[in-house]
């Protein structure tokens, strides 16, 4: 492979050196968070697979909006207005676990005070809201009724960008023979992408060595031995 492979993505600023990549499997969600706050309903829910980048899109919301993170913790010890505070939005990570810990009449009154002074509120989630189990039917409907939108796995060009963001995120430049070798290669997951990295890494450090395309078929055949252990 003579030339670097082109990657047409936008890539959208975060947190300090961080970026989020713009692409076809989460287009729809940025655009749903470029909107605020012009929602249609006081939540919206963005659900996707582990490590699919939507814990990373809501920092980004959170660095653009001033929005408060949700704890359960914070649920479990306070109100609504001490959660809140001034900010206008509040995010709410992994929030299928809160209604999972009991947590269902706080996340209510939280999600009642949200609507009754106008804020918004992000819940961030592996399932749509409309697949959670909700004993309390308040909550239940509202969190059915608001905007659920997916972030989907990665598509090829996708997952090649994010290879070699990631290995650029630890100043690694790859080879693009190896990136040929990859892809074809490797599960087309953001967790996959990651697990690559962050073992090619190491043994690289490891060997002191390069990463090259021998280096990368140990490091993907051990983790395909891991998987078959697991």
């Amino acid at each position: 492979m003579s030339e670097q492979l082109p990657f047409e993505f936008q890539f959208r600023p975060a947190q300090a050196a961080e970026d989020f990549l713009v692409a076809p499997t989460n287009a729809e969600a940025v655009a749903w968070l470029d909107r605020w706050p012009q929602w249609p309903a006081p939540a919206l829910a963005v659900f996707g697979p582990a490590r699919c980048g939507k814990t990373h899109l809501a920092r980004v919301f959170k660095a653009q909006t001033a929005a408060v993170t949700v704890t359960s913790e914070g649920l479990r010890s306070a109100e609504p207005p001490q959660i809140l505070g001034r900010a206008m939005a509040c995010v709410l990570d992994d929030a299928e676990d809160c209604v999972l810990e009991g947590l269902e009449e706080p996340l209510l009154h939280l999600y009642n005070t949200v609507a009754e002074t106008g804020r918004t509120m992000l819940l961030v989630s592996e399932r749509p809201p409309s697949r959670w189990t909700m004993g309390l039917a308040d909550l239940r409907s509202r969190l059915r009724a608001a905007p659920a939108v997916g972030i989907g796995e990665p598509d090829d060009a996708l997952m090649a960008a994010v290879i070699v963001k990631l290995f650029a995120d630890r100043q690694i430049r790859l080879d693009d023979g190896v990136l040929s070798f990859i892809l074809p290669r490797i599960e087309r997951t953001f967790a996959a992408a990651q697990a690559l990295v962050d073992a090619a890494d190491a043994a690289s450090l490891a060997s002191k060595r390069a990463i090259t395309v021998p280096l990368v078929r140990r490091v993907l055949a051990d983790l395909e031995s891991q998987r078959n252990d697991a």
